[in-house]
């Protein structure tokens, strides 16, 4: 085989391997990230359950604890203790809840996260294609010609994706505000 001939061959092998390798990586990073999401959507959806039924427990131990202090049977230093205890405990269950809107975030991270593993599906794709369009008898000159409308095309694709997903994250839900990250 000539130095020509070979050349041309290890160039397809090399772009149809990073194409296929590659893709079948990203479908594994694809499948973890949506397992991921469906994990921490259950998790937040049964730690929301869980903190309100929380809440209603310990509200209606306020107002049994209201009802006792109220009949004047209690004396004044554990009135005060007790209130102060209810007012912890309110701010707690307040902050735990709260906290739950991380869920959102992470949803938007590993929506980008996906997206820029689509992007890069498309690259590897690219390169899967440029591999077949280079045959045994593709000589130097052709190759590097290809080799350099690919890179073209990537950088183009590359750009594109991150001007797409350069927004940060952020979070509008609940009674904290808005947050941002990133």
């Amino acid at each position: 085989m000539s130095t020509k001939k070979l050349l041309g061959s290890q160039v397809k092998q090399l772009l149809s391997g990073v194409s296929d390798h590659g893709s079948e990586h990203l479908s594994e990073v694809e499948t973890d990230l949506a397992q991921t999401a469906i994990l921490l959507g259950e998790a937040i959806e049964k730690l929301g359950v869980s903190f309100m039924a929380l809440h209603a427990a310990v509200s209606k131990e306020q107002e049994e604890i209201s009802l006792i202090i109220g009949g004047g049977y209690v004396a004044p230093e554990s009135v005060e203790r007790l209130r102060s205890i209810q007012l912890e405990i309110s701010q707690h269950i307040n902050s735990a809840v709260t906290s739950l809107q991380f869920q959102d975030l992470t949803s938007q991270l590993i929506s980008r996260t996906m997206q820029r593993c689509e992007g890069l599906r498309e690259v590897l794709t690219a390169l899967g294609v440029v591999s077949q369009d280079i045959g045994q008898d593709t000589d130097g000159d052709d190759i590097a010609h290809l080799l350099k409308q690919t890179t073209l095309r990537l950088e183009k694709q590359s750009g594109d994706l991150k001007s797409l997903l350069r927004k940060a994250v952020h979070q509008k839900h609940l009674d904290s505000g808005e947050i941002e990250l990133f």
